[in-house]
C-alpha cells in the first residue's frame, strides 16, 4: 500500500488487516455487505469480487501493480461494484467462488478475481492478472474492458454462463449433501489401505513427499494416515515413507532452521525454496503429525521440531492475551524471504570466521546462494557424515551449530520482521489449542498447557455468547460486536481442542464447554434429512449455495473434525447420540471416501477411530503419583484412545463466559465424565490406571511397565464391566 496516497475508501472502517491494506487504494472498494450488493442491484452493475489474504505474496503484487494504478482503478470504478474479501474472514464465499473459478479456468489460487451478476452468480473469473498483456495472456485492463463490454452488449451470454455455473455449484453441493440410502460405511482398512496405496504410487523416494516436482505441500494428514496404517499392518514401507518425508521437511528450507516453524509450502521438489508465509494452521497440523511420529519412533529430531515450532508460535504468533494470530507474511521490506536468508559474509559477521565456515557447510550457505543471490538455510548433509567429510570432531561441529544458530537468531531479530495478520480465527485457534494441549502431555511442558488454556479462555470469553461462536475478530475488536458468526469448522475445531485440553488437565470444565459447543453445532449445522453438517447456518442469506464438504483442503474437513470430536465425546460421556451422529456422517460420505480416498484423509482417520472403538484409559491419583503412568501412556502411539482422570487440583473453570477458580471434587468430575464412576475411591496418593477395550475392562494397574505391556499387547486379566 502507498502510505502517502490521498485516497481513502470504505475499507478504512474494517478490522481485517488484509482489507485495511487496501483502504488507500484509488479503487472504490466496498467490503462484502448489503451496501455494495444493493448498489449492484440498483444500478444493474456487475460485481468485481477480489479475494485474498494478508500473507499472500501475489496478492500484494497485484495490489501494487493494479489496485494502486490510477488508470486501472478508474476503469474498475467506472464499470463495476468492487468488493474486496478476506478469504480468512469469509471462507464460505471463498469456497463457493473458488469452485466456480476452478470450473472456468481449470485452476485456482489467490488472489482470486471473480465477476458476478448483481444476484451474486459468477460468470467469469481467474486468479492473478498482470497489469498488461504478457506472453499471450491478457492483462488486467484487457480483462476489465472485455468483461464490461460482454456484460453490456451480450447480456444473454452472461446470464447463460451464470446459470450454468450456478447449476454446477448446486449439483456439486447436492453431490456432497446426499449419497443415497445405498451408501454404506466401508471398512477402515479399505479406506486407510486405499490411501496408503495411492500415496505409494506418488511417493518421491528421493526427497520425500508425494510428487516428483514442485510445488510440494507438507501433507500432514497424508502422513498421519501412513502412521495409522503402519500401526495396523506393520508394513515397513509405510513407516519409511512417513519418516523420510518428515525428516526431509525438517531438514529443508521450508522449515525455519533458525527460528522454528514451517513456511506454507516448497516451490521445488527438494523442500528447499519455500513460499515464505507462515500459517497458524500449517504449524498446528504439522505439530500433530510430528508428535505422533515421535510417539511411534522416539526419534529426537521429531521432538525437536515440535518444540521449536511451538516456541515459534509462543514467541511470534501469540497475543499478550494468549490467543493465536493467523499468519505471518512472506515479505519484509518489500522483498519475499528477505528476513530469512543469509550470505557467508553475514554469517561470519555474527559468529566469526572459524564457526562461520562450519555453519556455512552445515546449512549450505554459499556465495552464489540458492535464492536470488542469497541462501536459504537447510541441512543437506547429516551432521555425522558432514563431520567425517570435513575431518572435524562431531561434538565440535554440534557445538558450533548450536551456538551459531542461537547467535544467528539473535542477529536476525534485529532485522525488519515480516508483517503479521493479527486476526483471531476460531477454527485455527482450535487446531493450535489441540497441538499445544497434546504436546504438553507428550513432552511434559507446562508452558504448552498454559498457552492452550489461555487461548481457549480467550475464545470462550470473547468469541462465544448466547449460544453463538464467532469466526473472526481482532483482539481490539473482540468486544465491539464487529464479529462474524462462526462456521461449522469453528465449532468442530474448538470442540476437539477443548477435548484435548480436558485430556491434558482432567479439568471437567473444558469438557462441559465442549459439550455446550457441540449442542450448538448440531443445532445450527446438522442436516436432519441426509446427515452430515452444512458449512453455514440455514439463515445465511448472502451465499448462493449451502455446502457440505468431506474433503480436506489446507485445513481438515469440518465434517471430519466433527466426527472425531463426536466419537471422543461419546466415549468420554457415554452419549450414544453422539456416536449415532458420527456414524450417519461417515455413512453419508462413505462412497466419496471410496472414490477419492486421499482427498478425505481426516475423515478416514475419524473412520478408523469409529471402527477401532476407542481405547478407554482412566488415570486417578495425585499429580506426582500419576506422572509415571502418564509418561507411559503418552509415550505410546495410540491415536484411537480417550483419556479421563481426576487429579486433586484447583482449576480455572469456565461457566458460560465466567472464569473463576474452583476446587474440583470427585463427585463433580464423575458427573461430567461417567468413565470415572466407581474409580475415584482409591487413596489420593495412590496412582491407578484403568484400561478398557471393546466394553471389557482390565484389572487396575499401578505399575508403568505393566501399563506399557497392556497397551502394547492389548491383553490382560479382563473382568466384566
Amino acid at each position: 500500500m502507498n502510505a502517502t496516497s490521498s485516497h481513502t475508501n470504505r475499507l478504512i472502517s474494517q478490522v481485517s488487516p488484509y482489507l485495511l491494506q487496501h483502504a488507500h487504494n484509488p479503487v472504490d472498494w466496498y467490503p462484502w455487505g448489503e451496501e455494495a450488493l444493493e448498489r449492484a442491484r440498483r444500478e444493474d452493475r456487475p460485481i468485481l469480487l477480489s479475494v485474498g489474504y494478508s500473507a499472500c505474496h501475489w496478492c500484494h503484487v497485484m495490489e501494487r501493480e493494479s489496485f494502486e494504478n490510477p488508470a486501472i482503478a478508474a476503469t474498475m470504478n467506472e464499470h463495476f461494484v468492487n468488493i474486496k474479501v478476506d478469504r480468512e474472514e469469509r471462507p464460505d464465499l471463498d469456497e463457493i467462488y473458488m469452485m466456480a473459478v476452478q470450473a472456468m479456468s481449470g485452476n485456482g489460487g489467490w488472489p482470486m478475481t471473480v465477476f458476478l451478476t448483481p444476484d451474486l452468480q459468477p460468470f467469469y473469473g481467474g486468479t492473478y492478472y498482470p497489469p498488461e498483456d504478457r506472453g499471450g495472456h491478457p492483462g488486467f485492463p484487457t480483462v476489465l474492458n472485455a468483461v464490461s463490454e460482454l456484460y453490456r452488449s451480450r447480456r444473454d451470454n452472461v446470464e447463460d454462463q451464470a446459470r450454468r455455473l450456478l447449476d454446477f455449484l448446486q449439483q456439486n453441493a447436492q453431490l456432497l449433501s446426499a449419497q443415497g440410502e445405498g451408501a454404506g460405511v466401508p471398512l477402515a482398512s479399505d479406506v486407510l489401505g486405499a490411501i496408503a496405496e495411492q500415496l505409494k504410487g506418488t511417493y518421491d523416494s528421493r526427497h520425500g513427499g508425494f510428487s516428483s516436482a514442485g510445488p510440494k505441500f507438507p501433507g500432514s494428514m497424508n502422513l498421519s494416515i501412513l502412521l495409522r496404517q503402519y500401526r495396523h499392518t506393520s508394513d515397513p514401507q509405510l513407516l519409511e515413507m512417513a519418516e523420510h518425508t518428515l525428516t526431509c521437511m525438517a531438514r529443508g528450507g521450508m522449515y525455519d532452521q533458525v527460528g522454528g516453524g514451517f513456511h506454507r509450502y516448497s516451490v521445488d521438489e527438494h523442500w528447499l525454496v519455500p513460499h515464505f508465509e507462515k500459517m497458524l494452521y500449517d504449524n498446528a497440523l504439522l505439530v500433530w503429525t510430528y508428535l505422533e511420529a515421535f510417539q511411534l519412533t522416539g526419534t529426537p529430531l521429531y521432538r525437536e521440531v515440535v518444540e521449536n515450532t511451538l516456541n515459534y508460535v509462543l514467541r511470534e504468533m501469540t497475543s499478550p492475551e494468549g490467543v493465536y494470530y493467523a499468519t505471518q507474511d512472506a515479505d519484509s521490506e518489500g522483498e519475499e524471504g528477505r528476513f530469512f536468508v543469509w550470505n557467508p559474509q553475514q554469517i561470519e559477521e555474527v559468529v566469526g570466521a572459524d564457526d562461520a565456515h562450519l555453519l556455512c557447510q552445515y546449512y549450505d550457505v554459499t556465495e552464489t546462494g540458492n535464492f536470488e543471490g542469497a541462501s536459504i538455510l537447510h541441512v543437506d548433509v547429516a551432521m555425522p557424515e558432514l563431520a567425517e567429510r570435513l575431518g572435524v570432531d562431531e561434538a565440535l561441529l554440534a557445538r558450533a551449530v548450536a551456538e551459531g544458530k542461537e547467535k544467528l537468531f539473535n542477529a536476525r531479530e534485529t532485522r525488519v520482521h515480516p508483517g503479521r495478520d493479527e486476526k483471531i480465527l476460531t477454527a485455527w485457534n482450535g487446531l493450535m489449542i489441540s497441538s499445544m494441549a497434546r504436546a504438553s502431555r507428550v513432552l511434559d511442558n507446562p508452558a504448552h498447557l498454559d498457552s492452550a488454556s489461555a487461548a481457549a479462555l480467550f475464545i470462550l470469553d470473547n468469541m462465544y455468547a448466547d449460544g453463538t461462536l464467532f469466526h473472526a475478530c481482532t483482539v481490539d475488536s473482540a468486544d465491539t460486536g464487529e464479529r462474524i458468526r462462526g462456521y461449522q469448522d469453528d465449532y468442530a475445531c474448538m470442540v476437539n481442542g477443548l477435548v484435548d485440553l480436558y485430556e491434558a488437565t482432567f479439568d471437567p470444565q473444558w469438557l462441559e464447554a465442549a459439550l455446550e459447543l457441540t449442542e450448538a453445532m448440531v443445532s445450527l449445522f446438522w442436516d436432519g434429512e441426509d446427515g452430515g453438517f452444512f458449512y453455514t447456518e440455514a439463515d445465511a442469506d448472502d451465499v448462493i449455495v449451502r455446502t457440505k464438504n468431506p474433503f480436506d483442503n489446507a485445513t481438515p474437513s469440518g465434517n471430519a473434525i466433527a466426527v472425531l470430536a463426536l466419537l471422543r465425546l461419546a466415549a468420554l460421556t457415554e452419549t450414544a447420540r453422539y456416536r449415532e451422529l458420527a456414524g450417519k456422517t461417515l455413512q453419508l460420505f462413505g462412497e466419496l471416501m471410496r472414490q477419492s480416498p486421499t482427498a478425505c484423509c481426516q475423515m478416514a482417520a475419524a473412520l478408523d477411530f469409529h471402527h477401532d472403538e476407542a481405547l478407554e484409559v482412566v488415570i486417578v491419583g495425585t499429580v506426582n503419583a500419576c506422572q509415571p503412568l502418564h509418561e507411559t501412556l503418552q509415550g505410546s502411539f495410540l491415536p484411537n484412545k480417550v483419556v479421563a482422570g481426576w487429579e486433586p487440583h484447583v482449576t480455572a473453570s469456565w461457566n458460560g463466559g465466567s472464569v473463576v477458580p474452583t476446587e474440583e471434587a470427585p463427585s463433580r468430575a464423575s458427573e461430567v465424565v461417567p468413565l470415572l464412576e466407581g474409580r475415584l475411591g482409591y487413596p489420593r496418593e495412590q496412582a491407578m490406571a484403568f484400561v478398557c477395550r471393546d466394553s471389557v475392562c482390565h484389572t487396575p494397574i499401578e505399575d508403568p511397565d505393566e501399563l506399557r505391556a497392556n497397551l502394547t499387547a492389548g491383553s490382560g486379566d479382563a473382568v466384566s464391566t
